[in-house]
């Protein structure tokens, strides 16, 4: 299933897409939602964030080349650091550029929207507690990000979390492509086969120290590859079954 948010009718809605169409749901599917007989045209609607998390949960150095790329050891815990929940925006919306960064960056990664509460859940049944995934862009001024840890504010500025297009549950997170490019120009290109720490092991560890709750999401970490991005820029994520989120880039 594929599902996203939408405006319709001057009102936040989720949907199922199927096919050219998407089918108007009453109620969430973080509640439980009911399918309605409305539909409308997919290249009609306007996509919002997929989810309204109230935490963003963000794990760094996650896969092997972008390691290998910072020339860090592979960790032998998931690094762990959050974003502020008003980073989040969704696919066409505006990335901005603030005022206190002279390098602002892209970072391409998977993302775990979670479906239903998990608190000290099992690696076994975490599935259960997965919605599903869609991608996300780690934006980060990266010149405010000091190297001995604390990324808070690099990391937390608004429109700093482009989420997007679709939470889907029919991907294989074992085999996905993932890849960003930046005014069309491909910048980054790996597999999830990369990633060190898998996601139902991330929900699993984060939930022995944390609850987490309906629409929170867990960025899964970026692969080798990542640079600057300029006011003016388009930046796609793309990511194999999940579809492209694609964001431009402007001044404060």
């Amino acid at each position: 299933m594929k599902l996203v948010r939408l405006l319709h009718e001057g009102n936040s809605v989720f949907g199922v897409v199927e096919n050219d169409r998407v089918v108007i749901l009453q109620g969430s599917p973080f509640e439980g939602a009911v399918r309605t007989t409305e539909t409308v045209a997919t290249k009609e609607i306007q996509l919002l964030s997929p989810c309204r998390p109230s935490k963003a949960v963000c794990i760094g150095l996650n896969y092997e080349d972008h390691a290998e790329e910072c020339n860090i050891p592979l960790p032998k815990s998931p690094v762990v650091f959050m974003k502020a929940s008003g980073c989040v925006i969704g696919p066409n919306d505006t990335i901005i550029y603030p005022k206190l960064s002279q390098r602002v960056d892209y970072e391409a990664e998977l993302a775990i929207v979670i479906g239903k509460k998990a608190r000290k859940v099992s690696i076994e049944d975490a599935k259960s507690h997965i919605l599903g995934y869609t991608c996300a862009n780690d934006v980060t001024a990266r010149d405010l990000q000091p190297e001995n840890g604390q990324w808070t504010i690099a990391k937390s500025f608004d429109t700093f979390l482009p989420l997007g297009p679709v939470i889907t549950d029919e991907i294989d997170t074992e085999d996905c492509m993932i890849t960003t490019r930046l005014n069309g120009r491909m910048v980054q290109s790996s597999n999830t086969r990369n990633l060190i720490f898998k996601p139902e092991y991330l929900v699993s560890y984060l939930s022995q120290i944390m609850t987490l709750f309906p629409e929170d999401v867990i960025i899964t970490g970026t692969p080798a590859g990542i640079g600057p991005m300029q006011p003016g820029d388009v930046v796609e994520v793309e990511i194999s079954g999940i579809g492209t989120l694609s964001n431009t880039v402007a001044t404060e």
